[in-house]
């Protein structure tokens, strides 16, 4: 039973040596780095750290935000870690995967963490569901606004193609066309 530990650091510049001495005193045999943004998905150390680990182990590190990009990232890695028969320990909050009551935390913040995904979900359907019944979608604003399709009438009548239309009103000439075929039936 080995006590593994993983220090990440998100630029070059920054150092582990914090990370390390905790994570030293803590009793780690062996320490994996990465110096990587949080957001990346590619940080050789971690998937070095995972691989490395046996059943008894344990992976710490220094704080959570090392470890995961978010808690969803976080609790995918820890669940990977318990499907190898290897706990989890954070020095910074205090988690420790391998006792009863460390489990139970993690857990919990897992759950809080699915609560908040679900209510961001709910409300973001809400919110579009009311825009909707108010007739507004989201998304882009047209590039051709009614103002520019009625220049671009006017040019056109005048003597004018669609692409020196749509160079004069500063608007491509494919999003031109394509106003006007869906607004007046142009087969252009």
């Amino acid at each position: 039973m080995a006590t593994i530990g993983y220090a990440r650091v998100s630029t070059g510049e920054q150092e582990t040596a914090l990370q390390r001495d905790a994570l030293n005193a803590a009793g780690c045999a062996k320490i994996f780095e990465d110096h990587a943004s949080g957001v990346k998905v590619d940080r050789p150390g971690l998937a070095e750290a995972v691989a490395y680990a046996r059943d008894g182990d344990t992976l710490t590190v220094w704080k959570l935000d090392r470890l995961g990009r978010s808690m969803k990232h976080l609790i995918e890695i820890v669940t990977e870690l318990e499907g190898k028969g290897v706990g989890f320990r954070s020095l910074t909050e205090n988690i420790d995967t391998t006792t009863p009551g460390g489990r139970l935390v993690f857990h919990l913040f897992g759950a809080l963490a699915q609560f908040e995904r679900d209510l961001i979900r709910e409300r973001t359907r809400a919110g579009l569901k009311a825009a909707d019944d108010r007739g507004r979608r989201g998304g882009r604003q047209p590039v051709v606004s009614v103002e520019k399709l009625a220049k671009a009438r006017h040019f056109i009548a005048n003597g004018l193609n669609v692409r020196e239309a749509a160079i004069r009103l500063k608007i491509g000439k494919t999003a031109l066309y394509e106003a006007l075929k869906k607004r007046e039936g142009l087969d252009r």
